[in-house]
């Protein structure tokens, strides 16, 4: 191969001198050039800015609401707004307070609960409820509804925080007390996140600049994508603020998090696959803004592919049923697409800037007849690329088999996760729906909501008390032509029995006859139940439409429908092996439970960010299938991809382990199951799988567009190092 001449370096519009003048080269030229970086930089700041100011007000305008999650047509969203309109019952939640001393309740300690129902009446949104003791007098509870405010919890929990003191100060001894219901559950998970978005952000950087010192042994180069990584995802914040604010996009505490570690994990992984090919474009050119230009240029179509798919792929999301969802497919994509601006400009321009000092101190000096195609440098992939070759159909078929043996973990998954299996520690809300259960029906401190036509009531309160798992029926208010009855139910309110006799309760309604059949049933039991069955639905509609992008994106980017099938395939197999493993891996820990959620969730980003790895290793291959043959081309890609993908893999597996940080049950599952399902897909699938299946099936994997030769061409065309192009890959 012949040794590259030096070429002068970039200007604001100039471009190397073989390539050809399109979008990428120009853009390429700009974020490198000797003037033109000081722009892109000051571009970068001045939104850093205004980004900046606005990321901060984005806890304001989360919407934590679980009402406002279901879709419109929902049971228990018609119930919040019939209490809305007829009952005044808006933006409040009740707490329950457990009043329990073992022995039994003295004389005393009922007076001390008539007197703090008293002083709660001061602090409460509405009437405080009797005090109810239990027939065992070990335990007594009352209900005191609070203030919300969908957009700021902190009205909420500083409401708990009220009732706190008053029922602790001067508490007898012996007397314990608990404060739970659907205001102490809510009040505990803000408790548990109240601060987490620092600790989380600390927590993702401190993992990424550790494993960057690992990979670049060096002391400066580190920093370089992490304050780039730190400015896009304020700046992303800030747009997501923005939305929230003016155009409706519902951001919740889910979302937010989720955008900050993805923000982290994504950035991390383009900057090293850019600077991986910025460093061997440094070995064959001395001029460091023609390096950055080549390496802009070469590695921008396969970046963007990558950002594309994922974009457009949690775009689905918008035609999910809950807001929640819908809100959550903007909120990635945002993400997603201003990192992948801010690391192929703004890191591109500060690495020109700062020059090759910052790779100290092994910097990359110009070697003549440098070949990055080479396997110099890869001798451990290198043995990994001749294995696979060796045997194909043995390693694919191998694979493959311990792929589907892991997906045998799918029949240990337990959905019907209760709010006692939500938390990694016991909290108060907890403790307190347990000595509510031990001595009173487990459904008292959230009783069914049944709204129904006056005319009706007497019927409906009758119908409800003949279901099974009813405990009692009472009359709350009747208002404006409806009446409000409450159902306590015989089990926890979260409960898989719970929500079947809700289920029961609305059949009953719908069957009877005259106003009764118009019942609403509400409720946070039922409100469980419409979002288990709103996620079902979405998993059916969401999963089907989400593969579909991924296919079309396939075929766009690689133009061969057998090796997008493939990869398809591979994508589904891998998904199955990372769900049944993670189920494995929840039960060791013993937290088998799962939120029904967390399938569509997992499955959004294995497919979304796993099929990455893929699409980077499959498209280097196809242009050195189209220099050196099928065969060798493969062979290669995988040898020179390997190092870089793989550091990549585990930057972003443990960035989402970064989760397990979050005290709760459900970001424990979310930061497992997609790390092992990374690990899957750059260990096994992008390593093994997809190049000894492409070995096995030979040239007609490209089908029906590339024609690849069974060997190299005798003459070869131009190497990427002598006339880079536009479809260039990273590594």
């Amino acid at each position: 191969m012949t040794t590259q001449t030096p070429a002068p370096s970039p200007t604001n519009s100039d471009l190397p001198p073989a390539a050809s003048p399109t979008v990428a080269s120009r853009y390429a030229a700009f974020v490198a050039g000797r003037r033109s970086k000081w722009v892109v930089l000051v571009l970068w700041l001045l939104l850093m800015g205004i980004g900046g100011s606005l990321a901060a007000g984005l806890a304001d305008v989360q919407d934590n609401d679980p009402e406002t999650w279901l879709p419109s047509s929902a049971q228990s969203t018609k119930a919040v707004q019939l209490a809305e309109e007829h009952f005044a019952d808006k933006d409040s939640s009740s707490a329950v307070i457990v009043y329990a001393r073992e022995g039994g309740l003295t004389q005393a300690d009922l007076s001390r609960i008539d007197s703090d129902r008293g002083r709660l009446g001061e602090v409460a949104a509405g009437q405080v409820s009797p005090a109810v003791v239990s027939e065992d007098k070990v335990a007594a509870f009352v209900s005191v509804p609070l203030r919300t405010s969908p957009s700021d919890v902190k009205v909420l929990t500083d409401g708990v925080k009220e009732v706190g003191k008053v029922t602790s100060d001067g508490l007898p001894a012996g007397l314990d007390v608990k404060i739970t219901g659907e205001a102490g559950s809510i009040a505990d998970f803000a408790d548990v996140y109240s601060g987490m978005d620092g600790a989380l952000m600390g927590a993702a950087l401190g993992v990424v600049a550790l494993l960057l010192l690992i990979t670049y042994r060096s002391p400066v180069l580190w920093l370089i994508p992490l304050i780039t990584v730190g400015l896009a995802s304020q700046v992303a914040s800030g747009v997501v603020y923005l939305l929230a604010k003016h155009a409706g996009l519902v951001v919740n505490g889910q979302s937010a998090y989720v955008l900050m570690v993805l923000a982290v994990g994504v950035g991390t992984d383009y900057a090293l696959l850019l600077i991986a090919r910025y460093r061997e474009e440094l070995h064959r050119t001395e001029d460091r803004h023609t390096a950055m230009a080549l390496a802009v240029n070469g590695s921008l179509p396969a970046l963007a592919a990558s950002a594309a798919t994922v974009a457009i792929a949690t775009l689905c999301l918008v035609f999910g049923s809950m807001n929640s969802t819908k809100g959550l497919g903007p909120v990635v994509a945002i993400g997603v697409v201003v990192v992948f601006f801010a690391m192929t400009s703004l890191l591109p321009a500060l690495l020109v800037i700062l020059g090759r000092w910052v790779f100290w101190p092994v910097k990359p000096r110009v070697t003549p007849g440098y070949d990055p195609n080479s396997a110099q440098g890869h001798g451990k992939w290198a043995k990994i690329a001749s294995a696979v070759g060796r045997r194909p159909r043995a390693v694919w078929i191998g694979t493959a088999l311990v792929l589907g043996l892991m997906t045998l973990g799918l029949f240990s998954v337990q959905t019907g996760q209760t709010q006692a299996e939500q938390f990694t520690n016991k909290v108060g809300s907890v403790t307190g729906q347990q000595v509510l259960a031990e001595h009173f029906p487990a459904g008292s401190s959230a009783p069914a909501d049944v709204y129904v036509p006056d005319a009706g009531a007497e019927a409906a309160a009758a119908t409800v008390a003949k279901v099974p798992g009813v405990s009692s029926v009472n009359t709350q208010a009747a208002k404006d032509g409806w009446t409000h009855l409450t159902a306590v139910l015989r089990d926890a309110p979260d409960s898989a029995a719970a929500k079947d006799t809700v289920r029961d309760i609305r059949t009953a309604l719908d069957d009877s006859e005259g106003p009764a059949a118009d019942a609403v049933v509400g409720g946070q039991t039922a409100v469980a139940l419409d979002v288990s069955e709103a996620q079902g639905d979405e998993e059916a509609l969401l999963i089907p439409l989400i593969l579909a992008v991924v296919l079309v994106m396939l075929l766009v980017l690689l133009r061969a429908a057998i090796a997008s099938v493939l990869l398809l395939v591979s994508v589904v197999l891998s998904f199955g092996a990372a769900v049944g493993t993670a189920s494995l891996l929840f039960h060791a820990l013993d937290h088998a439970k799962i939120d029904r959620g967390l399938v569509l969730f997992g499955f959004i980003f294995l497919v979304a960010l796993g099929i990455d790895y893929t699409i980077f290793m499959m498209t280097r291959a196809k242009e050195e299938v189209a220099l050196r043959g099928h065969r060798e081309g493969i062979l290669t890609a995988v040898t020179v991809t390997g190092g870089v993908i793989t550091s990549a893999g585990v930057v972003l597996a443990a960035t989402f382990l970064v989760l397990a940080a979050i005290p709760t049950v459900s970001a424990l599952q979310q930061g497992l199951l997609v790390a092992v399902g990374i690990l899957l897909d750059t260990f096994l699938v992008r390593s093994l799988l997809v190049p000894a299946l492409a070995l096995d099936l030979g040239p007609r994997i490209w089908k029906p567009g590339l024609t690849a030769p069974e060997t190299a061409p005798a003459e070869p065309a131009k190497s990427r190092s002598e006339a880079p192009s536009t479809s260039d890959v990273l590594v």
